[in-house]
């Protein structure tokens, strides 16, 4: 039973996996696969030592299967395919106003909390999403990113027929544009790297890179002056945030995905002038998990595609820095039993 424990010092060592028996409203998990995402990239690089507890026990994009339950829970058997929503809520503020994924008190599994790189894990019962069948376990580990796609667009108010620009063609920016076709929108995926163009591509996305063209310009050609209707920041980059006001069209909306930890200059006039809409969106919430499992059952969001690599536990510190030294790469997930 083994575990990935960051070190700090950008080293993620191997450890042991302790089998913790359920607690009441507790479920057991025999974690199959675990994916990077940027958030364990940010905690290898140190960036976020202030709030990570070392050593640490990282990862939060997970399948697995239910191996034993606490008493009271109801919501899966012994021998389920989840996937996990990790988040662990406190208790509630009037601040929160009943929106507890974002709620003052609200911790992070695998930030805040020993995550999901271990083979035997014990998480809140109301964490957990049945997987079907037909979905690969595989697949299973990238319904969390999926949903945070899906909870991306849905706030974005994102309607069939409109024009969608997303800043940014890393992982979420990949299923944010899946996400949105499949609302029946057009899509311009805005990426400076060659390799993610090309697979942006091979999904069926419109992708341009802003090195070589003007992105205001290149979105007024293919809208005939009209612009876009939503637009998603994705990408984190001082660019991404100057050029989205650029975009929308009267009363559009722009959706800021990316964090970005320090202020950025932005725009101000853009929004007065027409009417203009800036929407936060953090996370996830239990619908948004449900319709990913949907659109990755169905096909719809390529995942074979979007996976660059599976390695085992025992190769994660060198798939850390294999990410590092490869921005091509899309999704890395690494395997647990």
């Amino acid at each position: 039973m083994k575990s990935a424990q960051y070190q700090g010092n950008r080293r993620v060592a191997i450890g042991e996996s302790q089998s913790l028996p359920p607690a009441a409203g507790q479920v057991r998990l025999e974690v199959a696969y675990c994916g990077i995402c940027g958030t364990d990239i940010h905690i290898f690089h140190g960036a976020m030592d202030a709030r990570v507890q070392k050593p640490q026990i990282i990862g939060h994009e997970v399948s697995a299967t239910v191996a034993e339950l606490g008493d009271g829970v109801t919501n899966v058997s012994v021998g389920d395919r989840v996937a996990v929503r990790p988040l662990f809520f406190g208790d509630p503020t009037t601040f929160d106003r009943g929106f507890s994924h974002v709620g003052k008190n609200l911790k992070f599994i695998g930030i805040d909390m020993p995550g999901g790189m271990q083979s035997s894990w014990t998480v809140p019962a109301y964490t957990l999403h049945p997987l079907p069948e037909s979905l690969s376990l595989q697949h299973g580990a990238m319904i969390e990113p999926a949903a945070v796609a899906c909870h991306d667009v849905r706030l974005g108010e994102v309607q069939s027929g409109e024009t969608c620009v997303v800043i940014g063609g890393g992982p979420i920016g990949l299923l944010i544009a899946l996400v949105a076709i499949d609302k029946g929108a057009t899509v311009i995926l805005s990426e400076v790297n060659s390799s993610r163009i090309a697979l942006a591509e091979s999904l069926g996305i419109k992708a341009i890179n802003p090195l070589d063209v003007s992105l205001p310009e290149a979105v007024s050609s293919l809208t005939d002056g009209a612009m876009a209707d939503c637009v998603f920041e994705v990408s984190g980059s001082a660019p991404g945030v100057e050029v989205m006001t650029e975009l929308p069209n009267v009363r559009g909306r722009i959706v800021m995905v990316a964090i970005h930890p320090q202020p950025k200059p932005v725009n101000l006039f853009k929004f007065f002038w027409s009417e203009i809409k800036m929407i936060g969106a953090r996370l996830y919430e239990e619908q948004d998990f449900e319709e990913a499992i949907q659109l990755a059952a169905s096909g719809k969001l390529h995942l074979d595609k979007l996976i660059t690599q599976v390695s085992p536990i025992e190769e994660v510190q060198q798939t850390f820095e294999t990410i590092d030294a490869n921005p091509d790469g899309i999704k890395y997930l690494i395997a647990l039993q």
